[in-house]
């Protein structure tokens, strides 16, 4: 890659992580696909591309582009993202005013989320309490599943906590996605899961610092709640649907299921849309398909 090229994908990676806030992951894969674009174009040219390469790319150029990454077994949802983040990087290296070519995404059809049943999920936390190698560990990933499914909190968000939450109170301020802020109550099960494992934690907890640890004393890493929640899903026999995120998920359902504000449920859930939130309506009718098909005689 020259350098010219080299310097406006370093200019997207910071556009993207400052400007506009992206996550880390979503910033990594954003990235890859501008670096596979640019790629693909020297392929087909023999040159590295420069902005005004970028900005003569047709429609054509696109779908051909599309079809090879198709061709390397991505599905309909991958690809759909894999156009969404082309789009944005043509805007941004065409400069203002600038629109890529109209180039029509494949269907996906929504996915719908698989909850976990409550019992599923407290029998998850306390198996990974219980084998954990320190009592102020167990103590750590029960409050943070119970963060997870008692509040609602995406893992990232859960990990995002600091010191300066403290002293707990009814209500926890949460920081989600592109920086938005939301307010959620916190269960007196959720507040004292937390409480007892900052009595057990060895690193005094500071306003600045993370709130939930990793054994050295660093930021507690999302992969090894991952990971302690695959190990329990294996030993009580599971579905793979058993994750972090299905906690989430198991939240909002529930809560709908109790008779709970689509309104609501989408303040408690962080989404910026009410699209986002109403694909738990088509879970709870799930679930209900679930329990007729299950309990009716003519099913």
């Amino acid at each position: 890659m020259t350098p010219p090229m080299s310097a406006l994908i370093d200019e997207w990676r910071s556009h993207l992580a400052l400007a506009r806030r992206r996550s880390l992951h979503t910033v990594r894969a954003y990235v890859a696909t501008a670096e596979r674009l640019t790629e693909w174009m020297e392929d087909m040219d023999g040159r590295s591309p420069d902005r005004a390469a970028l900005a003569r790319l047709t429609a054509s150029d696109l779908r051909a582009y599309l079809a090879g990454r198709r061709a390397d077994g991505i599905g309909n949802s991958s690809a759909a993202r894999e156009l969404s983040a082309l789009r944005a990087f043509l805007r941004f290296a065409g400069g203002e005013g600038h629109a890529p070519p109209p180039v029509r995404g494949p269907r996906v059809k929504p996915g719908v989320p698989r909850p976990v049943s409550p019992d599923e999920a407290v029998a998850l936390a306390q198996d990974i309490a219980e084998t954990a190698k320190d009592d102020w560990i167990g103590a750590r990933d029960w409050a943070v599943l119970l963060l997870l499914y008692g509040a609602g909190l995406r893992i990232g968000e859960a990990m995002g906590l600091t010191g300066d939450i403290l002293p707990l109170g009814e209500t926890l301020r949460v920081t989600g996605k592109r920086g938005k802020t939301r307010i959620v109550p916190l269960l007196p099960q959720v507040r004292d899961a937390i409480d007892d494992y900052l009595a057990l934690c060895p690193y005094a907890p500071t306003p600045k610092d993370a709130l939930f640890r990793g054994a050295r004393g660093g930021p507690l890493s999302p992969a090894l709640i991952r990971r302690a929640v695959q190990g329990a899903r294996q030993r009580l026999g599971l579905p793979e649907r058993t994750t972090p995120h299905a906690l989430r998920h198991s939240f909002a359902t529930h809560l709908l299921g109790r008779g709970a504000d689509l309104r609501a449920l989408q303040e408690l859930l962080g989404h910026a849309s009410l699209s986002s939130t109403q694909i738990y309506t088509r879970v709870d009718a799930a679930h209900l398909m679930d329990v007729y098909r299950n309990a009716h005689p003519r099913a």
